[in-house]
C-alpha cells in the first residue's frame, strides 16, 4: 500500500508560527506513514465573489489539484479573537467556489491548534468544525487536538518533545486511520 498524502493547512501565516512549527513537527512524526504537503495560502487575495471565471480566480483554481491530489487535510489553526483567522476562511470559501466547484466536499479532515494560553484553539477549532461539516468534509471528532505552547513541545530539532510525544503520536494515527476509513469521494 503505498503512503498517504496529507494536504496540511496553517490557518496562520507568520513565518515564527508556533501552528506552522507544531505542523513541521506532526508531519515529521509520521513521516513513514504518511507524505505531508503543507499548501500555501499566504499569496491568495481576498475572496469576492466577482473573482468566480476571472483570470483574478486564478490562484485559487492553482491550488485545486493540490487539494485534490491529497487523501485527507489537517488543519492547523490558532485561535484569532475566539474564531480561526481570515486566511484559513479565506481559502476555504475561495476553494468552494464557483458555486457547484468545491474541492473540498468528501475528503476527510482532523483539525488541531496551539496557543499559549490553557483553551489552545478550542474556540477557533469548533468554528473551523461548523465549517467542515457545511464544506462536507468528514472531520475527526475524537481525539481532539488542544495543545497548549511550551517551548518543550518540540526539541531543538523540531521534533516532537517528550511530553507531549504520546498524545500527539496517538492522535496522528487516529487522524491516518480516519483518513483510510472514510476515503474521499
Amino acid at each position: 500500500m503505498s503512503k498517504l498524502k496529507i494536504a496540511v493547512i496553517v490557518g496562520s501565516l507568520s513565518q515564527q508560527s508556533i501552528n506552522r512549527k507544531l505542523g513541521e513537527g506532526l508531519a515529521k512524526l509520521m513521516q513513514d506513514q504518511a507524505d505531508f504537503e503543507f499548501i500555501d495560502i499566504s499569496r491568495l487575495p481576498v475572496y469576492n465573489r466577482d473573482f468566480d471565471n476571472t483570470p483574478d480566480f486564478k490562484p485559487f483554481e492553482d491550488l485545486k489539484p493540490q487539494i485534490r491530489g491529497c487523501d485527507g487535510v489537517l488543519f492547523i489553526t490558532p485561535e484569532y479573537n475566539r474564531s480561526i483567522p481570515a486566511s484559513l476562511k479565506n481559502v476555504l470559501d475561495g476553494l468552494s467556489r464557483p458555486y457547484g466547484q468545491t474541492v473540498w466536499a468528501g475528503i476527510p479532515a482532523a483539525i488541531i491548534g496551539s496557543s499559549p494560553g490553557g483553551a489552545a484553539s478550542a474556540m477557533a477549532q469548533q468554528h473551523l468544525r461548523n465549517v467542515l461539516v457545511s464544506l462536507d468534509m468528514p472531520t475527526m471528532a475524537q481525539p481532539e487536538g488542544f495543545v497548549r505552547w511550551s517551548d518543550t513541545l518540540l526539541d531543538a530539532d523540531g521534533h516532537i518533545g517528550a511530553a507531549s510525544h504520546g498524545f500527539l503520536t496517538k492522535y496522528m494515527s487516529k487522524f491516518l486511520d480516519w483518513v483510510q476509513l472514510h476515503p474521499k469521494k
